[in-house]
């Protein structure tokens, strides 16, 4: 197969695109390494098409595997046609290629097996050439008690029951009604139990297969599991089994007749089962691509939230019995200091005012300025208190912060071996403040599967999920970059060409002899020549003699940076004083292609080379809208109909999106509510971090919903 024909094809590219950064890929480059530093060579392809395009690489080549298998099976059971040959070499897809090979599979004993180990396949042929002929007569001829036989009419059953099997592996057959079962085929839903659940809406439900949302064929795939429904897919059974008949049935006689009972046998025995769980699992693949897409983008948002830097920060862990865990940070996540505050529980005045006097001190002890509440259990007592002592605390705000997965850090062994003499109530409450200050490098200790930024996460297929969330990682912790001589294991091991035994490996020389330039990494022990060149433009040393290695030029492009530096008047140590603002200007003057040539470097990289030497080790969250700090609290009960806020999205699914608008509960803004236009998915309006101007539709305390809605006049 021309793989670079087709992908190139596929995703509109040219073909030399798509040679290069397969070349690239089978070299075992890394995605980030490729998208941000052989630009030349792909044409500047991102870190997205790269992955999707070698996510359809593998595919092909799997399918390219399957196709030999296949032909090395039929070779062997000399049963390989130039037609069937033919048709495989043509075969663009997996279930294609298995509906051509599927009358040659080895199969368990079907009742075709065994009617032909009693010898009927003849009447089967007899029958199917529909001559003229009694077939009972026919069938007499092959009665045989001793082979099960014992009459004419188990004789035309058995022969039957070849010619359904026949029909039901025909392959073009089989296309045709997969496809008319996807284009009008009905899914629909039944109650299974007479008891109330989550499933109710789906008690009575129907909807075409085409237009089916992703979310809603996971939740019935579920009420299905947890036997709360019954579905079922409505086909148009008389076209379908006509469609059949026009093919195999030729004539009147009562051979054809023998043929058209076994047609219809086939579909409602064979054809049809087998075709509804294909159809099924079709619908349930294109859910869990569409979830882990979702999944994906949200979590791409919450990592590349901004962080907010350099604020001492106060992390809360609400709860009532066992009280809040409390834990103070610099401005560099360093734990400063720890407490417990009983403060949420009714009454317990001295507990309050114990509590009261702690806080106080740690924000007048450290010069606290933020505070992050964590959002779980008691995390509106939590708030109001906080936000009571707001007023004595001058200068000091708040944010709720997702808990999402913070237990899960605080049980780790990672978590135990960062904090070996805290509780896991005490780490948690740090995690919280660290998650505030920099989402990115606290989140990504955390398995991203228990981040909550999706939808139905735990039906989907967990292989594909867990690497389309590792490639988001991957790309956030190299799009933002890392400072080599503070990272932790676990945010280093997301590094192009670093993986967790590499990044323990880092951590361990770092303690022992410091890392005071990027070269001095190929001194860890295993970090070879290959990992290196992956490793090297993503790794930073803010403190390095070599200004260079705080930015995001490459090693292998210092050489040309001096160059650039020196023809535009400039020299490294200007770096030092925060970068060189105007050479951008400078550059243009000079002329960009002229300059490129001289240096000895592409386009692409020159002006990244600009940027960096603009604002060397710039931040790309930076340039995002900050996260909302409060100094006031609202409750549920406050909220009326109509009432304007401003809140944070904190997930988004396919049919809308969760807003933090500064109450425990999350207000949700449905689809229709998003924009004053048709929009297919709530991630063309908004996404995950975005800071929004909402309206109150409707408030239901009783059952804790909130509805909002973007537009206005949308109520």
């Amino acid at each position: 197969m021309d793989y670079t024909s087709l992908l190139a094809s596929e995703f509109s590219l040219r073909p030399q695109q798509v040679q290069a950064a397969v070349e690239l890929l089978d070299a075992g480059n890394t995605i980030p390494f490729i998208a941000r530093y052989r630009k030349e060579a792909t044409g500047s392809l991102d870190d997205q098409v790269l992955r999707e395009m070698s996510e359809r690489l593998e595919y092909l080549r799997n399918l390219d595997k399957r196709r030999e298998e296949i032909r090395k099976s039929l070779t062997e059971q000399d049963v390989l046609t130039e037609e069937l040959e033919s048709r495989l070499q043509a075969a663009k897809t997996l279930s294609e290629l298995e509906d051509l090979y599927r009358p040659y599979r080895p199969k368990r004993r079907t009742r075709a097996i065994v009617a032909k180990e009693r010898g009927l396949e003849p009447l089967s042929l007899w029958l199917m050439l529909q001559q003229p002929g009694d077939p009972a007569a026919e069938a007499a001829k092959y009665i045989n008690p001793e082979k099960e036989v014992p009459d004419a009419e188990s004789a035309l059953a058995g022969a039957r029951d070849i010619l359904a099997e026949t029909v039901s592996d025909d392959a073009d057959i089989r296309k045709a009604l997969r496809e008319m079962m996807m284009r009008e085929g009905v899914l629909v839903t039944k109650a299974a139990k007479e008891e109330d659940s989550v499933y109710s809406m789906y008690y009575d439900f129907r909807e075409p297969v085409r237009s089916m949302a992703a979310h809603r064929i996971l939740a019935v795939n579920r009420g299905e599991r947890e036997e709360f429904l019954k579905v079922t897919l409505e086909v148009p059974e008389e076209r379908a089994l006509d469609s059949i008949r026009k093919i195999y049935v030729r004539n009147t006689t009562a051979a054809a007749a023998q043929v058209a009972e076994a047609c219809g046998d086939a579909w409602e025995r064979l054809v049809f089962p087998s075709l509804e769980r294909e159809v099924r699992n079709e619908l349930t693949d294109r859910a869990n691509v569409s979830a882990i897409r979702v999944f994906s983008q949200n979590l791409h948002q919450l990592l590349m939230q901004p962080p907010i830097k350099g604020k001492v920060t106060l992390g809360v862990d609400p709860g009532f019995r066992t009280g809040c865990k409390l834990a103070v940070i610099d401005a560099n996540g360093k734990v400063l200091d720890t407490g417990v505050g009983y403060f949420t529980l009714p009454g317990n005045e001295n507990g309050k005012a114990a509590a009261a006097r702690l806080i106080k001190g740690f924000v007048q002890k450290y010069g606290v300025t933020a505070i992050a509440i964590g959002n779980g259990t008691a995390s509106r007592e939590s708030e109001q208190f906080i936000v009571s002592l707001l007023p004595e605390m001058p200068g000091t705000a708040y944010m709720i912060v997702s808990e999402a997965g913070a237990s899960v850090y605080s049980a780790s062994k990672l978590a135990a071996e960062e904090f070996p003499d805290f509780d896991v109530t005490q780490r948690s409450a740090v995690s919280i403040a660290r998650r505030m200050q920099d989402p990115l490098a606290e989140l990504v200790k955390i398995d991203p599967k228990a981040i909550g930024v999706g939808q139905y996460q735990h039906d989907l297929k967990q292989n594909e999920l867990t690497e389309a969330l590792d490639g988001v990682v991957e790309q956030c912790v190299n799009q933002v970059g890392v400072e080599v001589s503070t990272a932790s294991a676990e945010l280093l091991s997301h590094v192009a060409g670093i993986g967790p035994a590499l990044a323990k490996n880092i951590v361990a020389y770092r303690e022992e002899n410091g890392i005071a330039t990027r070269q001095a990494l190929k001194k860890v022990p295993k970090l070879g020549p290959k990992a290196y060149e992956q490793c090297a433009g993503f790794l930073r040393v803010a403190d390095s003699k070599n200004p260079l290695d705080a930015t995001g030029v490459h090693p292998e492009s210092y050489e040309a940076a001096g160059k650039l530096l020196e023809k535009l008047g400039y020299d490294l140590k200007e770096l030092k004083r925060g970068g060189i603002p105007e050479i951008p200007l400078k550059a243009k003057a000079y002329g960009e292609e002229k300059l490129a040539e001289e240096i000895g470097v592409g386009i692409p990289t020159l002006k990244d080379m600009i940027a960096e030497l603009q604002k060397p080790g710039r931040d790309p969250r930076d340039e995002l809208p900050k996260p909302v700090l409060r100094t006031d609290v609202l409750d549920i009960k406050d909220l009326t109909p109509g009432m304007e806020l401003t809140g944070t999205v904190r997930n988004v699914i396919d049919f809308g999106a969760f807003v933090d608008i500064g109450v425990h509960q999350d207000g949700l803004v449905h689809i229709s509510r998003m924009a004053d236009k048709f929009i297919r998915h709530p991630a063309e309006v908004v996404k995950v971090g975005d800071v929004v101007k909402v309206w109150v539709v409707s408030v239901d305390e009783k059952k804790q919903r909130i509805a909002l809605t973007m537009v206005k006049g949308k109520m």
